[in-house]
């Protein structure tokens, strides 16, 4: 088997395809910072010291135009892995996982998706925008990105979405089934997507949208350990510190980074 590449992280400081508020393209150095604030240590749950020299790598910001953000997203993950790499993107709102796995699609053509969020994210178009953080798992799939979509802890699905989810043979565990431990495993490449409002407000009130009735953190994160399988790369979105309470949601997403890191790490 190929030995899987050095984790980097990738900030994307891109919203401009947020629906409802703008902030979440602030969030990169929100969450380095909580990442590496001495009030925690840097060791995984699964026995990884992130702070040894080497272990992961940091790009660093990509430095984006409103108007050409996607092709400039595109290609700078590309550079990465071209590289070798398997890069953590911090995001940014959701429509940044569109040109994301695009990149990831030409070096992974049999990719599976685990999505974790309050929403599908399936509109073919949200208020006349098809690029819109509410449609980039829409344009993911009927452009044959992955070969499997598997989304954990929605709670928001309409009619329009459950029949693009039909559509694309989408496979939805809706927040009241879980747990869906059995479903996060795969054969081949996987790559996860993590938006924080997948997260009930009381434990990440920072983001546009609130759903409560979400995951705890704990149950969140054991999701998470119990995914199986190649992480080739992911990406941890939404996070809004203009609706952020003393840090909280940054502490949390912090956390959610960690355990991925350390899920790659030891495979």
């Amino acid at each position: 088997m190929k030995a899987l590449g050095t984790p980097v992280l990738l900030g994307i400081p891109f919203d401009g395809h947020s629906s409802y508020l703008r902030g979440a393209g602030e969030s990169p150095a929100k969450i380095r910072e909580a990442l590496h604030c001495s009030a925690a240590n840097e060791w995984t749950e699964n026995g990884i010291d992130l702070g040894a020299a080497g272990i992961y790598d940091d790009a660093g910001d990509l430095s984006l135009s409103e108007q050409n953000a996607f092709p400039m997203i595109e290609d700078g993950v590309k550079r990465l892995l071209d590289e070798g790499k398997r890069p953590v993107s911090l995001g940014g709102d959701h429509s940044i996982t569109f040109p994301l796995v695009k990149a990831f699609s030409r070096n992974y053509p049999e990719l599976t998706i685990f999505h974790f969020d309050a929403h599908p994210d399936l509109y073919d178009e949200f208020e006349g925008n098809r690029s819109s953080h509410a449609c980039p798992f829409a344009r993911i799939m009927e452009s044959g990105l992955a070969k499997r979509l598997v989304q954990i802890g929605i709670r928001t699905i309409n009619g329009h979405q459950r029949q693009q989810a039909r559509r694309f043979g989408v496979d939805i565990t809706e927040m009241d089934a879980l747990p869906a431990f059995e479903k996060l495993k795969a054969a081949g490449p996987i790559y996860i997507s993590f938006d924080i409002d997948v997260l009930d407000p009381a434990f990440a009130p920072g983001v546009s949208h609130r759903e409560p009735g979400g995951m705890s953190v704990r149950e969140a994160l054991a999701h998470l350990h119990a995914i199986s399988g190649e992480i080739v790369g992911a990406d941890i979105v939404e996070y809004n510190p203009v609706q952020d309470l003393c840090g909280l949601t940054a502490t949390v997403a912090a956390k959610v980074l960690k355990e991925i890191l350390g899920k790659m790490i030891t495979g």
